[in-house]
């Protein structure tokens, strides 16, 4: 029995359902006899593969960055800022294994990497369908209305938060497979997480009273900062619930291993958005996407990621 180690963005519903979808395509196409392993990734400053291992007889990549070490066999990923270097682009690029694909035109990854396994590999992950188009609902903002994404009534959402709040790995991980064999509305019914979704929710709750006292809204941007709460993973259309004449969003977070910056744009802006967010989060050593993107911190440089943030949202302003 082979070892297939998955990398996934960890804490994220399309990373969970890229590792699902890409388990269920190497376990029914590649290779029936195989022990999966499954390991999260999470950005932050500095070397963000530092401590992987690649100890996998396979190695993949999902919803991550690209990695140059020889021992990756399998990456997909539909981030712009997908490339630590441009010496791991080039990499990607000379790479002939078939194996490796990245397009970020795709919403979500989940979704790409169901198309590229049915146009390379003649996969069908239609079983997988619900999972499908929710991932790619959750991770594009394609939600009907901030109301819809923040009051969380489909079981989707809610499996959205307990991935985002849970910090227990083998228990994010178990999900993965839950996604592979039971329909949605069934896992949101599983004891344990039902039993990590209701105090959550109550977190959720008392989050949008402390977004709400934090942010301060001008010239189409929300400012806020609640790196002095313990806000990691909070709902992030909360700022467009709470403005919904906003184009963009800055926030600053503080969490044991990082201090984050989030730069998004509002999916409903009466006001067409300008500005590639992904660009801007590049200039400070992070990334993302033209709608929404990040920038990590060491935890003691929260200063700065305060400073930076306070000068992206004047930017974001004066436009």
């Amino acid at each position: 029995m082979g070892k297939m180690k998955i990398y996934f963005h960890n804490n994220c519903f399309d990373g969970l359902a890229s590792a699902a979808v890409f388990s269920n395509f190497y376990l029914n196409a590649i290779k029936k006899n195989c022990q999966f392993v499954y390991q999260g990734l999470a950005h932050r400053a500095g070397q963000l593969f530092l401590d992987v291992q690649f100890d996998g007889d396979e190695n993949a990549i999902v919803d991550f960055k690209y990695s140059s070490d020889p021992r990756l066999n399998w990456w997909f990923d539909h981030h712009q800022s997908a490339f630590l270097s441009r010496e791991d682009e080039l990499h990607f690029k000379a790479d002939r294994s078939g194996q490796k694909f990245h397009d970020p035109a795709y919403r979500s990854c989940t979704k790409f990497i169901h198309d590229m396994l049915k146009e390379h590999f003649g996969f069908d992950s239609g079983r997988l369908m619900d999972l499908i188009q929710w991932a790619d609902i959750i991770d594009g903002a394609q939600f009907r209305s901030a109301q819809a994404a923040v009051e969380l009534q489909e079981s989707a959402m809610k499996l959205m938060m307990v991935i985002e709040g849970v910090r227990d790995h083998d228990k994010i991980c178990r999900l993965i497979t839950e996604f592979q064999q039971k329909p949605l509305d069934e896992i949101i019914e599983i004891p344990w997480v039902q039993d990590a979704f209701r105090p959550l929710y109550e977190r959720h709750l008392l989050s949008i009273d402390i977004i709400r006292r934090n942010a301060q809204y001008a010239d189409g941007t929300i400012f806020f900062d609640v790196s002095g709460h313990d806000l990691e993973g909070y709902n992030k259309f909360i700022p467009y619930y709470l403005f919904p004449q906003a184009t963009y969003c800055v926030g600053v977070s503080l969490s044991s291993y990082r201090a984050k910056i989030s730069v998004g744009s509002n999916p409903w802006s009466p006001n067409p958005r300008t500005h590639n967010l992904a660009v801007i989060c590049e200039r400070h050593g992070g990334g993302g996407h033209p709608v929404v993107g990040a920038i990590s911190f060491a935890p003691e440089e929260i200063e700065e990621a305060r400073s930076i943030a306070r000068k992206i949202a004047g930017e974001l302003r004066s436009s």
